[in-house]
């Protein structure tokens, strides 16, 4: 249950850091860091994501 939460959060704070960046692209050029900020977040989701995919086929190997 905590790991879908920590995956929704972080999905939020993705969308939040891309529309930012799109912001500050129309107002110039903008420094590296903004452009690279979404990857932390969009990485983490990709850990989560995945032990969420795997999650109900390891629960159904336990339980038969």
């Amino acid at each position: 249950m905590w790991m879908r939460q920590i995956h929704r959060w972080l999905s939020i704070i993705f969308t939040l850091t891309v529309i930012a960046n799109f912001v500050i692209m129309a107002l110039g050029k903008p420094p590296s860091w903004v452009v690279y900020s979404p990857l932390p977040p969009l990485f983490l989701m990709l850990l989560t994501g995945l032990y969420l995919f795997v999650l109900p086929y390891t629960a159904k190997g336990r339980s038969g």
